[in-house]
């Protein structure tokens, strides 16, 4: 769309949100959410025009309104989860390919590492943890490491040790991208390492509707925690229009947003692997919550996002 028409589309909705202001809560975050698209479209496509300016500061007027009313306290919450943040991980959808295939192709390489080498296993996953699983496996009990400690402890302790595993996947970000690319690349292997250890031993059907009870929110968040920290990294080799230094900021702000975004969805797989995963669950309800979790997951991060994006496109 040229600027001209994009301006001529639009001038009449920016010229009643600047002379026409709102103190209501839920008409501030509409009409913020319209003019953040507007600007982000702007930004694309004339990153250097007058209406791209124009709208930056509408913007920035309009977000010291929404700080500026108590009433909002609520709304600015709601607007983060529903609109700010599927809308910017609209944007990284293509760092979030990349770490799905970059996660995907080490879980191969693990799998394929492990049928081939007897002792790839004890390097990856370390011999004490090999040698409980197989005890266990004797016990008829093969995934016994789940009953192993209290419920309230385990869950703690896996929440804050998922957090910190992904914060330091975005962190490595800064690091050209290749810091995160390493941390996606081993645990995809350890995956695929974990995953045909079960195989081998008749096994595998068994630990898919025990682990990924929890696996599919905690492993799904890893990887867009891997989007969140190549989206940093993205920001600082191709600062596109923008200074180098300008891109990393607006890259590091994106990709801690996402960050932050993936900590309900750790303390959910928390609550699941230390409460649910011990269970003893018929097979139906296993992969019930298996489906709903992946279904959530592609749902709010992929299928939300664009839909949203274009509805609310000019």
């Amino acid at each position: 769309m040229r600027e001209a028409l994009f301006v001529k589309r639009n001038s009449d909705k920016w010229r009643d949100i600047e002379q026409n202001p709102t103190r209501d809560p839920d008409e501030l975050t509409a009409r913020f959410v319209e003019l953040t698209d507007d600007l982000s479209y702007a930004r694309t496509f004339y990153p250097n025009a007058n209406v791209t300016r124009y709208l930056n500061g509408l913007a920035g007027q309009m977000h010291r309104g929404l700080m500026q009313n108590r009433r909002d306290d609520r709304g600015r919450f709601r607007l983060f989860w529903q609109y700010e943040l599927p809308l910017l991980f609209r944007q990284s959808h293509r760092m979030l390919a990349l770490a799905a295939a970059i996660f995907l192709v080490a879980c191969v390489l693990g799998w394929v590492s492990a049928a081939h080498d007897n002792t790839f296993v004890r390097l990856i996953l370390g011999d004490g943890y090999v040698n409980m699983t197989l005890e266990n496996i004797k016990k008829g009990d093969p995934l016994g490491v789940y009953n192993s400690s209290d419920q309230a402890t385990m869950f703690v302790q896996i929440t804050m040790n998922n957090i910190f595993v992904a914060f330091r996947t975005f962190i490595f970000g800064l690091f050209a991208s290749f810091g995160t690319i390493a941390m996606l690349f081993y645990n995809g292997v350890m995956l695929g390492s974990f995953q045909y250890f079960f195989y081998e031993r008749g096994l595998l059907l068994d630990s898919i509707l025990k682990i990924w009870i929890h696996g599919t929110l905690e492993i799904s968040a890893i990887v867009i925690a891997g989007c969140a920290g190549l989206t940093v990294g993205n920001s600082l080799l191709f600062p596109g229009t923008y200074s180098r230094l300008e891109s990393f900021k607006r890259g590091v702000k994106q990709g801690l947003k996402i960050a932050i975004g993936l900590v309900p969805i750790f303390i959910t797989a928390g609550f699941l692997e230390s409460f649910i995963t011990r269970m003893t669950l018929p097979p139906v309800v296993s992969g019930g919550i298996i489906l709903i979790s992946a279904t959530f997951i592609g749902w709010y991060f992929v299928y939300y996002p664009i839909h949203l994006n274009r509805k609310l496109q000019p």
